[in-house]
């Protein structure tokens, strides 16, 4: 089987300019009821999105990317196959930090350049699962100036190159029954602001690995350590697409960083968040991790089979 982008959810492409994220919890009340609305769910969703673009056409559409936890796909199809990598995201410990991992079955990324189009998908598609979910977290995000990350800094220079995006984001023929899905890590980042506003731009600079403004990569040896630039890079055949996302309430001071990390393969992703936690990434320093959780994406095709009722 050959990968085929075009079937796979937008996992891929912009982060967007308006972006939302949705963490639900099945009720699990009547399992025989939430696997019929969910089967139900998997052909109208994609009805949701085809009608949307249709209609927003003119300023751009949407593009979204729908999940499920290990824990979900186990509930929802217990004698389904299951995606090889695919498996429930358990709390990494270093030496001094913690990623903790945090409850979530079903997750959203949306993403538009009119908040409008934003609103109006999710709410159509609450409109189908609020009778058999409960909501974990909403997170609304925004493109920040320049695309940079709130911390001021460019965002996404390590992710891939958009050319090679695809075969780095999407799974491949080593897993062919779900060829053209993807690896999705959700984790949510809030910063204590005031301590990093207190930084010199040299330091930042040194905690970051690169200059702030022109976005060159320090030497090694201008670095600190556990510079983030350093530590996160675990190889550079070993890329997951990132799209780190600001988001904040700036009177209360709720300010900071939803990331999301689409990957071909979860252990890739993996790699990089214990090599984080394990030498204390310089972003940990003044920074809390509310989120964490493993989510598969389905591809154009899993989920029409999904829908179909091929998946109990």
């Amino acid at each position: 089987m050959t990968v085929n982008p075009s079937m796979a959810q937008s996992v891929w492409k912009s982060p967007g300019e308006n972006v939302l994220f949705t963490v639900l919890e099945l009720k699990r009340e009547d399992q025989a009821h939430e696997q019929e609305m969910i089967t139900d769910f998997a052909d109208r969703y994609q009805a949701i999105l085809r009608s949307m673009n249709i209609r927003m056409n003119e300023r751009g559409g949407i593009e979204a990317a729908w999940g499920l936890s290990n824990a979900a796909w186990d509930y929802l199809f217990p004698n389904a196959n299951k995606p090889q990598e695919l498996e429930t995201y358990q709390t990494l410990t270093g030496p001094k930090y913690t990623m903790p991992a945090t409850k979530g079955d079903l997750f959203f990324h949306l993403r538009a350049k009119d908040e409008a189009t934003v609103y109006e998908v999710m709410s159509q598609i609450m409109e189908f699962l609020r009778p058999i979910t409960t909501v974990v977290d909403e997170t609304k995000g925004f493109r920040y100036f320049e695309g940079r990350a709130i911390i001021g800094f460019i965002d996404g220079t390590e992710a891939p190159e958009v050319e090679r995006a695809a075969e780095y984001a999407i799974i491949g023929d080593e897993d062919p029954e779900f060829i053209n899905g993807s690896y999705a890590f959700a984790q949510k980042w809030r910063h204590h602001m005031d301590i990093w506003n207190r930084l010199s731009t040299e330091t930042q600079e040194k905690a970051i690995g690169r200059k702030k403004f022109s976005d060159l990569e320090l030497d090694d040896e201008e670095k600190f350590a556990n510079a983030h630039s350093a530590v996160s890079n675990v190889g550079d055949e070993k890329k997951i697409v990132r799209m780190n996302v600001p988001f904040s309430d700036p009177a209360s001071g709720n300010t900071g960083t939803y990331f999301i990390g689409y990957a071909r393969h979860w252990t890739i992703t993996k790699e990089m968040l214990e090599a984080m936690v394990d030498q204390g990434d310089y972003l940990l320093s003044f920074s809390d991790i509310l989120s964490g959780q493993l989510f598969f994406i389905p591809s154009k095709d899993t989920l029409d089979a999904i829908a179909d009722g091929e998946y109990k």
